[in-house]
């Protein structure tokens, strides 16, 4: 299962496709960060990477980070960043040994950790749960008070509540 609210963090260094280092201890020195882990093949991580875009594009100019963990190669990832129009950063779990996957105990995907500067995750969600995700933006939002608070979702889109990973 999935590590969950309260729990650390667990440290890890990966890199991203464009060749830069990730350490989470060092990202969380910034401010909070949001891991979204994913492979491309699955279709609930394609339903939720164009909203993980979205919500880097609302807190980009934010003490924050949004990093997606592909568990895939590097130009398997690529194209699915170019395909969905992804500007953050993605960094590469080892498909050989998931080193950063097990040590979060993921046993599906999308699973997404909002951590805070104390390495503690705040938000653990598996799948797509419409009401985490808006929480994470609310809990964004609030690391800076001069910031407006943005509604993540836009009137009368329509969002799925709920889809398993």
């Amino acid at each position: 299962m999935a590590l969950s609210c309260g729990q650390t963090a667990p440290d890890f260094a990966l890199t991203s496709t464009n060749g830069k280092q990730f350490i989470l201890s060092e990202v969380l020195t910034r401010g909070p960060a949001v891991l979204f882990f994913f492979k491309i093949s699955c279709p609930v991580c394609q339903f939720t990477a164009p909203y993980f875009e979205r919500l880097w594009q609302i807190h980009k100019t934010e003490p924050c980070t949004v990093l997606g963990i592909s568990q895939d190669s590097k130009a398997d990832t690529e194209k699915f960043i170019k395909q969905f129009g992804l500007t953050f950063p993605v960094a590469l779990d080892d498909p050989q040994r998931y080193i950063a996957s097990n040590n979060y105990k993921l046993t599906n995907v999308p699973t997404v950790y909002l951590v805070n500067r104390s390495a503690e995750i705040e938000v653990s969600s598996v799948g797509w749960l419409r009401a985490e995700v808006e929480e994470i933006n609310l809990k964004l939002s609030m690391t800076n008070p001069a910031q407006q608070q943005f509604s993540f979702f836009k009137p009368g889109e329509e969002v799925a509540e709920f889809k398993a990973g």
